[in-house]
Formats: C-alpha cells, sequence, structure tokens
C-alpha cells in the first residue's frame, strides 16, 4: 500500500517570524488589497486580509523590470514562507515577482469545510498582484504550490481564471479528506507543472493520475532524491531552475 505524506506539525520558530517581520493593517476591502512594509534584503513583507479578515503574511521579491510576470508561492503545512525564498531569489533574477504566501495556520483545522477554504489566501494574493498593473504585467500571474499548498493551489487556480498557469510540487490526490482530481479538471486547459521525487510513493502516484488530465500542457519533472514539498526544491537545484523556466515560459505574454 502507498503511503500518504503526513501533515507536518507546527514549527515553534514560525509564530516569532510572523511578529517580527510584519505588522498587520486592515485593507480598505477584504481580499484585493494589502499594506507593505520594506524589508532589509530581498524581500518585503506584504500583509494580505482574507475575505472573512483574517490576516496573511506574505514576502514579495520583485522583478527588476516592472512591470513583470508573478508567481505566488505556497508553504507545506506547518513549514515557513522563508521555504520559498531561494526559489523566490531566482523567480526575481529571471524578472519575475514572487510572493510566498502563510496558509491561514500552522496546523490543520479541525472541520474538513474549513480546509477547503484554506485557498482563499491565495485568491487574497493574487488579487493584491492583479491591482498593481504598474508591477505586475496583467494575465501574467501563475501558483507554485508544495504538498498541501499543492492541493491549494490547484483549489485556487480552479475558481480563479487570473491564474494563468500552476507548479504542483509533490501533490497529494487526497490530502486529509482534500481531493484534488475534480477542481484540476475544472482548471481546464491551463498549463501545469507537477514534480516529485520518485521515492516518494504517493506523490508520484498522484502526478501520474494528473498528468492522465490531457486537457491541456501537463509537464512531469521528477527527482532521484528522497525529499518531498519545499524540502525537496532545497536539495535538488536542477528542479528549481526547472520551475523558474517553466514559468518563464507559461507567463510570457509577448
Amino acid at each position: 500500500m502507498m503511503s500518504k505524506p503526513q501533515a507536518q506539525g507546527p514549527n515553534p520558530k514560525r509564530r516569532g517570524w510572523s511578529v517580527r517581520r510584519g505588522i498587520w493593517v486592515v485593507g480598505l476591502t477584504t481580499a484585493a488589497l494589502g499594506v507593505v512594509v520594506p524589508l532589509a534584503g530581498a524581500g518585503r513583507a506584504v500583509a494580505l486580509r482574507m475575505a472573512d479578515g483574517r490576516p496573511i503574511a506574505g514576502l514579495m521579491f520583485d522583478a527588476a523590470e516592472r512591470p513583470a510576470p508573478a508567481v505566488v508561492l505556497v508553504p507545506m503545512l506547518g513549514r515557513q514562507t522563508e521555504d520559498w525564498q531561494p526559489v523566490a531569489e531566482q523567480l526575481a533574477q529571471a524578472n519575475i515577482g514572487a510572493l510566498a504566501i502563510d496558509l491561514p495556520a500552522a496546523t490543520l483545522p479541525a472541520e474538513a469545510a474549513e480546509l477547503q477554504r484554506w485557498h482563499e489566501p491565495i485568491g487574497a494574493a493574487v488579487a493584491y498582484l492583479a491591482a498593481r498593473p504598474a508591477e505586475v504585467q496583467p494575465g501574467a500571474i501563475g501558483v507554485a504550490g508544495a504538498s498541501l499548498g499543492a492541493s491549494l493551489a490547484v483549489l485556487a487556480a480552479a475558481a480563479d481564471p487570473a491564474i494563468r498557469s500552476i507548479a504542483l510540487v509533490s501533490p497529494s490526490l487526497e490530502y486529509r479528506g482534500l481531493r484534488i482530481e475534480l477542481p484540476f479538471a475544472q482548471y481546464g486547459t491551463r498549463p501545469a507543472l507537477l514534480m516529485a521525487s520518485v521515492q516518494d510513493p504517493y506523490a508520484a502516484r498522484s502526478i501520474r493520475s494528473l498528468a492522465q488530465q490531457a486537457a491541456g500542457t501537463r509537464e512531469v519533472r521528477w527527482s532521484t532524491i528522497p525529499a518531498h514539498g519545499t524540502i525537496l526544491l532545497a536539495r535538488d537545484g536542477d528542479l528549481v531552475r526547472q520551475l523558474v523556466e517553466w514559468f518563464q515560459r507559461t507567463l510570457s505574454v509577448n
């Protein structure tokens, strides 16, 4: 029997990092607006609001020449947003903006219905980017997600035609009751990149199943390194390069 990836526990450093890196500011609308706070280094903090008013933190890496394409980066459960920083920096170097966001919580909610709503921060991040045409090219927004973040990326993309391209790292057909086969089919003919380790049995099985849904461009990239999600990306630089190249191709608006 193939094993499913286990949900990861809360990171004890996560809470402290969120407090020191950002200040929550109520947006003028529900999800479309955010407030940015400068940070030292390549990224800057972004504070977003979900439709119900809950704050979501993010870290924005700007492209040098703007307006430019942009990608929302969605983490694994219980992992820090900084997991995406090396990927975000390489995207920015390729002149693609990157907005890494937090999940609503570090642990799974008690109610399955609540988990179904966890893709809403992605919608808030996409709306934030789309509302800035001087910085982000219209029609050139993508989403990359890892593990649970991959499942949420599929749900968000199925619901939002503004998402032009997705990349799923170590996806799961089913994650604690959250199934993605139907939303992936609803995503339609828009392009999808599927990435995993061949030594990650359930993610590999999930990718093979999703790749058979040939409604549009479906590309698969494998790694032989035994790791999952953003940990796999941290250990396999070639996958990061391929992910960046994927968004260069699929978010081109020439």
